[in-house]
């Protein structure tokens, strides 16, 4: 009986040692994003001067274990990751003028999270995207670009993650200088995303203005005609 007792007790300490390495990532994480991120440009030189921090971060996010863990520790654990994967992509590679003159940024580098080898698009895709069905997810990831919406300064949050979401998509939809109006053309300028991902939004121009309404203060008229905008790959430095 007594060995019994001491297993339970082994695997109740084992676990709770786990959930405190979750937060505490996320707490570390938060502090790095609050330093070092600002109205949506991220300060690559300065992390490269102290690049031991991000690369402390990187290397927490192979050894994360996520067994057990609920869908919202799951978001909130792969929207930061795949945020400080990005940084420390850039600042390792750093002085950059674009993630693009990183041979296979998205598509090819494999990173370790949780355990598994996987790529940034992977991430994006198959552990939020796919499983969640949310287009929220295009609102609050990092491609470290000018035309990426604005990258948030803090770590997303299991309690909080959903709120986080909705928060950032607003701020994006409703930014003049991110989704661009012509009143006067009738028309509304979208960035690439909403063409690349069409069908996460509902895959044509009128579900595009349906989908973008639901987060706007001022709704765009269904009668506007929808164009995209170039994507300016410039580093968001």
């Amino acid at each position: 009986m007594r060995q019994i007792i001491v297993l339970i007790f082994s695997i109740a300490v084992a676990f709770t040692s786990r959930a405190t390495d979750l937060k505490s990532f996320t707490a570390e994480a938060d502090q790095f994003f609050k330093k070092y991120v600002a109205d949506g440009s991220v300060s690559y030189k300065q992390i490269k001067l102290n690049f031991h921090e991000v690369e402390i971060l990187y290397g927490k996010i192979g050894s994360a274990n996520l067994t057990g863990r609920s869908e919202q520790e799951k978001k909130a654990f792969y929207i930061n990751a795949y945020n400080v994967i990005v940084i420390y992509w850039v600042v390792k590679h750093y002085p950059l003028k674009s993630p693009m003159d990183n041979s296979g940024f998205f598509d090819k580098v494999r990173h370790n999270v949780a355990g598994e080898q996987i790529t940034l698009n992977a991430l994006e895709i198959k552990k939020l995207l796919q499983p969640y069905k949310d287009a929220r997810f295009h609102f609050v990831l990092a491609c470290a670009a000018k035309s990426c919406p604005p990258l948030a300064n803090f770590a997303y949050t299991p309690e909080n993650v959903d709120q986080q979401l909705t928060t950032r998509t607003r701020l994006a939809l409703n930014d003049k200088a991110w989704l661009k109006i012509y009143p006067s053309q009738k028309k509304a300028e979208l960035s690439k995303i909403f063409d690349w991902y069409k069908g996460d939004f509902g895959g044509d121009e009128k579900a595009l203005i349906s989908w973008i309404n639901l987060y706007r203060s001022e709704k765009i008229p269904a009668t506007y005609t929808v164009g995209f905008y170039d994507y300016n790959w410039n580093l968001n430095e």
